[in-house]
């Protein structure tokens, strides 16, 4: 039988208008720290993002979006937040933000293995 791991993960949403609070979830970003596991999983779906009546550039959306890939992937190549370790980074790619691109509340769970567990976030909570 396998040994299920703690993880924690948060849901990653659209908000073209922050005032309003209205929001489109477009991916999960899961962390087991004891598999040194930290990954995101996004879609922009452009449609659904018409919806909201905005005039975001998918473009843009995409640009940020591919900047939290490179963050949990971690390494020079992802800027000062990327150098920091597995934990730090997680902490700051989940605060709370006022912005256009925000993260739920962070939630936990138990898995034998978090990319099974990040797979089955992603279509339960953004397809």
């Amino acid at each position: 039988m396998q040994e299920n791991h703690l993880y924690e993960y948060a849901v990653v949403r659209i908000v073209p208008r922050v005032e309003r609070e209205e929001f489109l979830n477009v991916g999960v970003i899961l962390y087991c720290p004891r598999k040194g596991f930290l990954q995101v999983m996004y879609k922009l779906d452009e449609a659904r993002l018409k919806a909201f009546s905005c005039k975001l550039e998918p473009e843009e959306l995409q640009a940020s979006l591919g900047a939290l890939e490179r963050i949990c992937k971690g390494g020079k190549n992802s800027g000062p937040i990327g150098t920091l370790p597995i934990a730090s980074r997680f902490r700051w790619l989940t605060a709370t933000r006022s912005t256009i691109i925000q993260s739920s509340k962070i939630h936990p769970g138990f898995c034998a293995e978090p990319q099974e567990a990040l797979n089955r976030l992603f279509n339960q909570l953004v397809l």
